[in-house]
């Protein structure tokens, strides 16, 4: 079986993980939570995202966020910018990476966003674009890479054909998302190997949220197909607006304890993640998410 000696862990939580909180969240809290977030390792954290507060109003203080928070050396911070003027308050924010997004199923993306495909993709250039001319990092998202809620399985040509399309517009790392959770290991690896035959796997990510439970089994398959970037988020947090039923994304401390216990490097730490699982909880009002955050808590408070 092959597995991969290290995996690089993007922590979405800041911004797909609280955008659906229907409570405003402290500005200072979001701060905080990219802070110790930066603190426990990781290379890249999904730190904002720059879009209409009227769609999107728990973004709204995204260039709030980005001033106030403490740049570790060698993190990237991104946020999710779906026009020029996004991208425009995301630059003056200072941010390291942009992010757009186009999905691979038709009937989401006239539900969502009311275009086409083609149509989408299009009006993602301009951004595309001026990130290049500015010399900042772009990542192109897959949304519903796998399934649809409206339209059930994805043919595996059109998650191709929107990865083919992001490459071309000069996307430097392009995920491939299980937006409603409803994949399995082997649709992920038959998914994944179609991808990577048009982009180098050094550059695809996974992108899987738990909803049937299946998101570990999902990136131990992707790993077999080569890949070796990973989103997951803090204590399990977020979840898709437009699917009803979609649960949050994979819970990073789970993530995390399934590659460490296989050997398998990722350079952050643990337990200083289900710390900050249980932090962020506690500051929504519910508990974690995560069971390994949930189970490392419990260890943690018998022995104190």
């Amino acid at each position: 079986m092959y597995l991969p000696s290290k995996v690089k862990i993007v922590e979405v939580g800041p911004r797909d993980g609280l955008q659906n909180e229907k409570q405003f969240i402290d500005t200072a809290v979001k701060i905080e939570l990219v802070d110790r977030l930066s603190a426990a390792g990781f290379p890249n954290v999904e730190a904002a995202s720059f879009v209409s507060p009227k769609w999107v109003p728990q973004m709204a203080d995204g260039t709030e966020v980005m001033r106030g928070i403490r740049r570790r050396p060698g993190t990237v911070y991104s946020a999710l910018t779906p026009n020029l003027r996004g991208f425009e308050a995301a630059l003056a924010a200072g941010i390291d990476e942009v992010v757009i997004f186009g999905a691979a199923s038709e009937a989401f993306s006239q539900r969502n966003i009311n275009c086409s495909i083609d149509e989408s993709l299009v009006r993602f250039e301009p951004v595309a674009q001026a990130a290049k001319a500015a010399g900042i990092r772009l990542r192109g998202s897959i949304s519903c890479a796998l399934a649809c809620p409206y339209q059930g399985e994805t043919p595996i040509a059109s998650a191709v054909n929107v990865a083919q399309r992001l490459l071309a517009m000069g996307c430097d790392e392009i995920d491939v998302a299980d937006t409603i959770g409803t994949g399995t290991a082997r649709r992920v690896y038959d998914v994944m190997r179609a991808v990577t035959e048009v982009v180098d796997p050094a550059r695809v990510s996974g992108h899987f949220h738990d909803t049937y439970g299946q998101a570990l089994a999902n990136i131990l398959a992707a790993m077999q197909a080569g890949i070796t970037i990973f989103h997951s988020s803090v204590a399990g947090l977020g979840g898709c607006p437009y699917a009803k039923g979609a649960t949050g994304n994979v819970a990073t401390e789970d993530v995390l304890y399934m590659l460490h216990g296989m050997g398998i490097e990722t350079g952050v730490d643990l337990d200083a993640v289900a710390d900050i699982g249980h932090w962020i909880s506690g500051q929504l009002g519910r508990k974690s998410s995560s069971r390994a955050g949930s189970a490392l808590a419990a260890r943690k408070a018998a022995a104190a």
